[in-house]
């Protein structure tokens, strides 16, 4: 063990001299999360939902009027008043609003006597929420006059003529409550900030370069003769690899510990339960060794090593969501994702800033080990390629 010690701190007193370590393990993850942060944070954030919506009042009634007044009481509503069929089915087809409503002539008339008032909806074929939402208006305002002409029917019915009586129903139809409002803080509260995304996507992405040099540092030694002195000397070929991983696996940990903490003081970033992110923390630099020491067994170079396991780091970084949400693509995305480590990390990191805690991640957490404990057994099995026994 002593052997496996010396080999490490030797290791990591070479990665400190080359001073390419610092680049590639605090600061490119660090500047490029908090460029992405700062300039990318204002786009999704404090963003609430907006629909625009046309409406043409050909009637003129109490009751249209009174559609008409709900949809401008709507705070995330624009309104737009347009002058004809025509010209509202132009916008909505052109983008322009995410949908129209058409308030026939005789409206309000048909309506209050209970000939069935016609109110069309012409809908933006390229938007999905906001033509949902007018749809959903409409038929709920519909709804209501059904309620408000059942009840002044059956008053009428039941030999009640009280003017006041009539009147106050017959004003309900004209205070419906909205029919859809729009809640900005539910959805955000359950996803990560623009900042701790950023964070956590480049503290993800990068340790799998960090910890690779422990595995192509075996590479560069066979290459250069030292290995073989090694071999030769009084200590067991594991101690050796056991050397390597122990400074990889320091260097991975500092370097997402520190980004934690730099990203957090600096840039703001919540990551949440402290217990469950240590956990991912751990979990990901032994799966990022793993994966790493895995390709490594492939490569019979160094400069092999290095560009095999940059391939494949970056194509899961990808894959796994470290620069984009994943739920933003098509579903059989979502599902590939998953067979990356790093989409399993992200889903961690994001349940612990939507305040989960080190129970909640344990799934994520498993995930990560589990992709550590498999990685790592095939390359430990393929050791021999690098080490020979």
């Amino acid at each position: 063990m002593r052997s496996a010690i010396t080999i490490a701190a030797k290791d990591l007193r070479q990665r400190i001299r080359d001073r390419s370590v610092f680049v590639i393990a605090f600061l490119v993850p660090f500047g490029l999360a908090g460029v992405l942060s700062l300039t990318l944070a204002n786009v999704d954030e404090d963003a609430a939902f907006t629909a625009t919506f046309g409406v043409v009042d050909r009637d003129g009634g109490e009751i249209s009027a009174g559609f008409v007044d709900l949809l401008r009481g709507l705070d995330f509503v624009t309104l737009r008043e347009v002058d004809s069929v025509a010209r509202a089915d132009a916008l909505a087809d052109g983008g322009d609003v995410d949908a129209a409503f058409v308030i026939p002539e005789g409206f309000s008339a048909r309506a209050g006597t209970g000939q069935g008032g016609e109110l069309q909806v012409i809908t933006n074929p390229g938007e999905s929420i906001g033509p949902l939402i007018a749809t959903s208006l409409a038929r709920s305002f519909a709804s209501e006059i059904d309620a408000v002409q059942v009840a002044v029917a059956t008053v009428l019915g039941s030999g009640e003529h009280d003017p006041a009586v009539v009147a106050e129903l017959v004003e309900r139809a004209r205070q419906t409550s909205p029919a859809a409002v729009v809640d900005p803080d539910t959805a955000e509260s359950r996803q990560f900030s623009a900042t701790t995304f950023y964070a956590a996507g480049m503290a993800v992405f990068f340790v799998f370069f960090t910890v690779e040099f422990g595995v192509r540092s075996l590479l560069e030694e066979r290459q250069g003769g030292t290995l073989a002195r090694l071999l030769v000397a009084p200590m067991r070929p594991a101690w050796i690899i056991g050397g390597k991983a122990i400074a990889s696996f320091l260097v991975g940990l500092v370097s997402m510990s520190a980004l934690v903490i730099a990203s957090a003081l600096a840039l703001g970033a919540d990551w949440g339960n402290p217990v469950g992110v240590a956990l991912l923390v751990v979990a990901g630099v032994l799966s990022a060794m793993g994966l790493t020491a895995l390709v490594a067994t492939l490569a019979k170079t160094p400069a092999q090593a290095s560009g095999y396991a940059s391939t494949v780091a970056v194509v899961l970084g990808l894959l796994g969501g470290t620069f984009f949400p994943v739920s933003q693509g098509p579903s059989v995305l979502a599902n590939l994702s998953l067979i990356a480590p790093h989409a399993w990390m992200m889903r961690g990191f994001q349940d612990l800033a939507a305040g989960g805690t080190a129970v909640d991640v344990l799934p994520s957490v498993g995930a990560v080990f589990a992709f550590a404990a498999v990685l790592g057994g095939i390359a430990l099995v393929r050791s021999n390629r690098l080490v020979p026994r």
